[in-house]
């Protein structure tokens, strides 16, 4: 095998055991020629992805198709970190350029129904995912472009459905079980949104969000936070204005005195969710493992 060949492999495996930085110290050896080919652009593009460093992986492809000309693989990476950093339409014609060459890329399919879902074109995103999903239904990036579909429909139920045949199709898949505790945890189910977490955590320790995102659920399920739970759901603008509609409708049907004890109980609820939240994070903070 060659240096640069050795390198290449080198650095694909480290990419593989979830270590970008060292797959990017073995990139950063080779040649120069070799440097911004296409496979060593699609290595570092997949390592800087895994270190959100989006305007680096926009650099790298650039560098990249400036070298090689177009293909597929890193208009994908150049649209999907355009997309990223909020640049829509410079992704959209990224991901329409590399799918020109590549129609049948789910790679490319998926990326632009994310981006057409975020622009809130849902129906050219569901068609764009029901293409991919015809291609090759169980792929992890079908999977979660279905979700994030659906979640932009604002169809929790279907979302947390295909989340949780994403963990059945793929169980030892971090991204699988963060987006059942995602969807989960929007319709409310603490148990099984920490559970997704915990998994996920534990399938990937590097990744912090999972591990904070699966303690914040376990202060949530604590005892002390059932009566604000309701905060927890639906939010606290809505909580208040609930409140808020129910002491004036109650004074506008000649209830006073009822008016005043929700008034008086909203009042107990404010101050307790302002002390007691914060007491029960740091106590559970300070004994998490």
């Amino acid at each position: 095998m060659s240096a640069p060949s050795s390198l290449l492999a080198r650095a694909e495996a480290l990419l593989l055991a979830d270590r970008p930085q060292e797959a990017l110290a073995e990139l950063s050896r080779l040649p120069a020629a070799e440097a911004v080919d296409v496979p060593a652009t699609r290595l570092r593009c997949a390592a800087l992805s895994q270190l959100d460093r989006w305007p680096e992986v926009v650099e790298a492809a650039r560098a990249g198709l400036a070298a090689a000309g177009p293909h597929p693989d890193l208009l994908w990476h150049l649209g999907r970190a355009e997309h990223r950093l909020g640049h829509s339409q410079v992704a959209e014609r990224a991901l329409l350029d590399g799918l020109a060459q590549a129609p049948h890329d789910v790679d490319l399919l998926c990326t632009y129904a994310d981006v057409c879902a975020s622009n809130g074109q849902l129906d050219k995103a569901a068609k764009l995912v029901e293409r991919a999903a015809a291609l090759e239904p169980e792929a992890p990036i079908v999977y979660a472009t279905r979700i994030q579909v659906a979640f932009n429909s604002g169809d929790d139920r279907t979302a947390e459905r295909i989340s949780r045949e994403f963990v059945g199709a793929h169980p030892e898949h971090p991204g699988a079980h963060a987006l059942l505790g995602e969807t989960s945890a929007a319709r409310g189910r603490l148990g099984t949104a920490y559970e997704g977490y915990r998994q996920a955590a534990a399938s990937m320790p590097t990744e912090q969000t999972f591990a904070e995102s699966a303690l914040e659920l376990r202060i949530a399920q604590h005892p002390l936070m059932l009566p604000v739970r309701p905060v927890l759901r639906f939010g606290p603008l809505k909580v208040w204005l609930g409140a808020i509609a129910v002491i004036f409708g109650l004074r506008a049907v000649g209830l006073p005195g009822f008016a005043a004890v929700v008034g008086l109980l909203w009042l107990v609820f404010c101050v307790y969710s302002w002390v007691v939240p914060p007491l029960v994070r740091r106590w559970l903070r300070r004994n998490w493992h």
